[in-house]
């Protein structure tokens, strides 16, 4: 166990690590919490837009808490792994109802609450509350797996649970709550800039002579993960239906499912049944328009939308919604992209 790499990785952050981003330098749990939600699997360029206008219409918890989950999705749309938001809406409830308002302080009572992991948890406990805890987020075990040679299968919950238990030995010592915090962003800051997953830089990393990866010659062999995700794919056809007035016809999709809780157009699993659909007059009007494809993390959406100018379609969750207010709702990625290619 490199005995100083704590203190390695501490020293590095306070000359070279982080420090711009708008969730750093602050003990606010609610802008860390909103932080670690929206960047898992979430570039940085990407959510620093998404956080500051979060901010500005959920300055608090209490704020989030009383918003509507169509105003979450709304200011959501585009970021993706929609469960996130949703689980955030409602962890923002459960603060206030069985919290005061106020974020628990320990790790363990953080996990309890809706979407929040152990990662996550410790992030929050160990940036504002000093809490002597590991993170384990996908940054981390790239650098810890590589300076530590930890072989392990990480598609194995035993062997993630075993580095687990190797980080939290690494951290620094108890009753230094200023290096916790500066040992979390550190570690995490080596493997966004300076552990990376492919060619990382070794020689400018600080804990490089004491690196297992690097002394045998090959760190990019680390983190060994064996499992890997079966792809696969589908076919959706989209009723883009336009009224004389130029609004689109939307439905909120059901609680579960793809897309669930969002407004979207009409999916259907062939263009048969869209078509059955439509009364008759409507059928013959219906055109096909260029299909595409939306890569999700496991499934490649094949998707043909079909459009419709005038016509009554059906839809108990369905209804006509202009151009100002779609621009404002929680819209799948590929709905939003086809209604901004196709306005006008």
């Amino acid at each position: 166990m490199p005995a100083d790499f704590a203190q390695r990785v501490v020293a590095w952050q306070r000359s070279h690590g982080r420090s711009e981003l708008p969730w750093q330098n602050t003990r606010d749990p609610y802008r860390v919490w909103l932080s670690e939600v929206m960047l898992q699997q979430t570039q940085v360029s990407t959510v620093l837009g998404y956080f500051a206008r979060f901010l500005e219409r959920f300055p608090t918890v209490r704020a989030l808490a009383d918003g509507t989950e169509d105003e979450v999705f709304g200011l959501w749309s585009g970021l993706g792994y929609y469960s996130r938001a949703r689980n955030m809406h409602r962890c923002a409830q459960e603060v206030v109802a069985r919290f005061g308002g106020e974020f628990p302080r320990t790790a363990a009572e953080l996990t309890t609450l809706p979407g929040i992991g152990r990662s996550t948890a410790s992030a929050i406990a160990a940036f504002c509350f000093g809490e002597r805890v590991a993170i384990l987020d996908g940054n981390v075990k790239r650098v810890l797996t590589r300076v530590l040679g930890f072989g392990g299968d990480m598609s194995s919950s035993a062997q993630e649970r075993a580095l687990w238990d190797r980080a939290t030995q690494l951290l620094p010592p108890d009753g230094q709550k200023e290096a916790i915090a500066g040992y979390t962003q550190g570690v995490m800051d080596l493997g966004a800039t300076v552990c990376l997953p492919r060619k990382p830089s070794c020689m400018i990393c600080p804990v490089n002579s004491i690196c297992t990866g690097l002394r045998e010659g090959q760190p990019e062999r680390y983190p060994v993960k064996t499992r890997k995700l079966k792809r696969s794919a589908q076919s959706l056809w989209m009723l883009l239906a336009r009224d004389a007035q130029g609004r689109v016809w939307l439905e909120k999709r059901p609680a579960k499912g793809i897309w669930a809780g969002l407004y979207c157009l009409p999916v259907f699993e062939s263009r048969e049944d869209l078509l059955a659909a439509l009364p008759p007059a409507a059928q013959r009007k219906a055109q096909d328009l260029q299909p595409f494809v939306h890569v999700l993390t496991h499934k490649d959406l094949h998707l043909h939308p079909v459009m419709l100018h005038g016509g009554q379609p059906q839809g108990e969750t369905a209804r006509w919604v202009d151009a100002e207010e779609w621009g404002r709702l929680g819209l799948p990625a590929p709905m939003r992209k086809l209604l901004e290619s196709s306005a006008g």
